[in-house]
C-alpha cells in the first residue's frame, strides 16, 4: 500500500475556530511530522482520524479503510502516544499488559516484556512512582507491544530532556524499518522533526500551509538576512515571506540557490523548521 494514512479536504467548524480542507498523506515507511503553533488544529486533526470526534466534511482513509465505517479493524492496527500518561497511577507494567492483552488480538507479551528491559523499567514498580521519562516510555511500550503499522504521536516528547528525546527518536527510527510501519509525529520540538522526519505539514489556523519533504524545505528554502537598504532593493517576488527586526530584515526564500545567484552579495543561510514556521506566521508577503 502507497499511503498508510489519506487525509483529504478534512474539515470541522467550531463557534471560534475551523479546521478547512485539510490534506495530507502518510506515506508507508515514513515519518510526517506535523506542526504548527498552539491552537493550529494538529490535536484536532488527530482525534478526528482516531474518530474521537465527527468530521463536518472530508476523507479519512487508513489501510485503505474509512476511519469511521471500518474504525475497529483500523484501531487494531494503530499505536497511539499522547504527551500525558493516561495510565491510573497505582497499576504497575504488569498490570497494564494484563489489560491491554484482553483488548488487541496481536497483543505480544513477550515484545512487551521486551521493551520494558530495552527501556529500564521496573513492572513492580507504581506507575505514580515514574519520572515522565519513564511514563513515556511505557506509553511507548504498549503502544508497539500490539505490533501496529501506524504509531500516531501528539507531542510525545514535550518535557522530556534531551537525552530521553534521543532514546526515543531511534525507537521511532528502528519502527520505521520495517516498510509496512509510518509515524505521524506532532510536534512543537521541530529539531526531533528535522531529525527523523520525511515530510512535514504545517498547519497554521486551520488550514495547510504546506505538506512538503523536510530536505526539500531544509535544503531548498534559506533565510535571506539584510539592512533596510539592501531590502529596499530586493524584488519582493523573490520572498516567501519577511520581517523586520531590530537586526535588520529576515526573509523566507523558497529557492535558495537561486537566490544567492540573483543577489550574491547578500547573507542567505540555510533554514531551520522553525524559522520557516515563523516567517510564515510572524512574517509579511507581497
Amino acid at each position: 500500500m502507497e499511503n498508510i494514512l489519506e487525509i483529504k479536504n478534512l474539515s470541522k467548524r467550531y463557534p471560534s475556530f475551523a479546521l478547512q480542507d485539510v490534506s495530507f498523506t502518510v506515506p508507508s515507511g515514513s515519518i510526517v511530522g506535523l506542526i504548527g503553533e498552539n491552537g493550529a488544529g494538529k490535536t484536532t486533526t488527530i482525534k478526528l482520524i482516531l474518530n474521537e470526534m465527527k468530521r463536518d466534511s472530508g476523507s479519512i482513509r487508513i489501510f485503505g479503510m474509512d476511519n469511521i465505517r471500518d474504525e475497529r479493524k483500523i484501531k487494531e492496527q494503530i499505536g497511539v502516544v499522547f504527551d500525558e500518561s493516561y495510565f491510573y497511577g497505582d497499576f504497575k507494567a504488569v498490570d497494564i499488559g494484563s489489560i491491554l492483552k484482553r483488548m488487541f488480538l496481536t497483543w505480544d507479551d513477550t515484545l512487551f516484556e521486551q521493551y520494558l528491559r530495552q527501556f529500564s523499567l521496573p513492572k513492580e514498580k507504581r506507575i505514580k512512582e515514574y519520572s515522565k521519562g519513564m511514563k513515556m516510555k511505557l506509553s511507548i511500550a504498549s503502544a508497539l507491544a500490539h505490533r501496529p503499522h501506524l504509531l500516531i504521536l501528539d507531542e510525545a516528547t514535550s518535557g522530556l530532556d534531551p537525552i530521553m528525546r534521543s532514546d526515543i527518536l531511534d525507537i521511532l527510527l528502528e519502527f520505521i524499518q520495517d516498510e509496512s510501519h509510518s509515524i505521524l509525529f506532532s510536534s512543537h520540538i521541530t529539531s526531533d522533526l528535522e531529525k527523523i522526519a520525511d515530510y512535514v505539514t504545517f498547519l497554521h489556523n486551520g488550514q495547510v500551509v504546506f505538506d512538503r519533504s523536510k530536505d526539500d524545505l531544509i535544503y531548498r528554502c534559506g533565510i535571506l538576512k539584510c539592512g533596510a537598504s539592501d531590502f529596499s532593493r530586493i524584488d519582493k517576488h523573490d520572498l516567501a515571506r519577511w520581517r523586520k527586526s531590530e537586526m535588520g530584515y529576515e526573509a523566507l526564500v523558497l529557492e535558495k540557490d537561486a537566490a544567492k545567484r540573483k543577489y550574491p552579495n547578500l547573507v542567505i543561510d540555510n533554514a531551520t523548521i522553525d524559522e520557516i514556521m515563523l516567517l510564515y506566521v510572524r512574517g509579511e508577503q507581497k
